[in-house]
């Protein structure tokens, strides 16, 4: 219970400071709005092509180091059949044992399935009679065309 003298200047401070929570509690302007979106979009200018270049960077050596993996992976085949996979047999022979094998120590690649490669394409694999080690391993790359482990590197160094 209130034992005092009732002032007027109380209820016109809790009058005053009810208008101004109503006040402050009604949104943003589109001032407010507009600086905040300028704001945004400057930082998404700035950190945008550095994150994409990140991400198109890493592609470019999970593809170079998916590429080295089937070397170590086709040099354990030749090890144990005594010849790299042929045309034909390509990646898989690496998965499933060739018909001719007679020693096979496979699946050499974890997983039972020959991986893609970052781009969601299937890896080539080509036998080549004139340098060693007498295969290639390529990725498709983003725009479905081979892309070779030294054009790999052409393309990470041009996206640094």
């Amino acid at each position: 219970m209130y034992h005092g003298v009732f002032h007027v200047t109380d209820m016109t401070i809790n009058n005053r400071s009810a208008n101004v929570f109503a006040r402050s509690s009604g949104g943003f302007t589109l001032i407010e709005m507009l600086v905040v979106l300028t704001i945004i979009s400057l930082i998404i200018g700035l950190v945008g092509p550095r994150v994409l270049g990140y991400l198109a960077e890493s592609r470019i050596k999970a593809a170079r180091l998916q590429i080295e993996s089937f070397g170590s992976e086709l040099d354990l085949f030749y090890m144990d059949v005594g010849r790299y996979p042929t045309d034909t047999e390509g990646l898989g022979a690496l998965i499933t044992r060739p018909d001719d094998a007679e020693v096979w120590n496979g699946p050499y690649i974890k997983g039972g399935q020959v991986p893609v490669d970052p781009w969601g394409h299937a890896y080539q694999y080509h036998t080549v009679s004139d340098h060693t080690p007498p295969y290639d391993v390529n990725a498709l790359g983003p725009e479905g065309h081979g892309v070779t482990p030294a054009k790999l590197n052409e393309t990470a160094n041009s996206v640094r």
